[in-house]
């Protein structure tokens, strides 16, 4: 995929990332030379086919699975789901509805919750101990 441009070259799994793609899913040249970052912008800018089917119906590498699954990577992990997934799966999944599913969206939701009151209570701290001194 290189095309001679040495420049700011990453790896494919970097790239991939990137993309927001699972790699072993992307044709092999991608999967085995470096690629430059102005080639990951022209991709993005313009992607194949290859690159379009991906991104819309998967298999997404499992940072994308639990987007589209409103969990953890951390959860997918605890509840077994260590595969990337497509969208059909991930599609039947969320019509299914399995209890972990529905429990590890509940966390997500608290352990989100959780650290919003911290970071507010935080900036609250923060504005009380910068506000100047009150003249007697």
């Amino acid at each position: 995929m290189s095309t001679g441009d040495t420049s700011q070259s990453m790896k494919p799994l970097t790239a991939a990332g990137k993309l927001g793609i699972y790699l072993p899913a992307a044709p092999e040249d991608f999967r085995t030379g470096s690629i430059t970052r102005a080639e990951v912008d022209a991709l993005r800018a313009d992607p194949p086919e290859w690159l379009r089917v991906l991104w819309e119906s998967g298999p997404f590498p499992r940072d994308v699975v639990a987007r589209k699954l409103g969990v953890t990577n951390t959860a997918l992990a605890r509840n077994g789901v260590s595969d990337a997934l497509t969208q059909e799966q991930i599609d039947a999944l969320i019509g299914e509805e399995p209890e972990w599913l529905t429990r590890e969206r509940a966390n997500l939701v608290e352990v989100q919750r959780e650290a919003t009151r911290v970071r507010e209570k935080e900036i609250e701290r923060r504005e009380r101990t910068n506000r100047p001194p009150k003249n007697r």
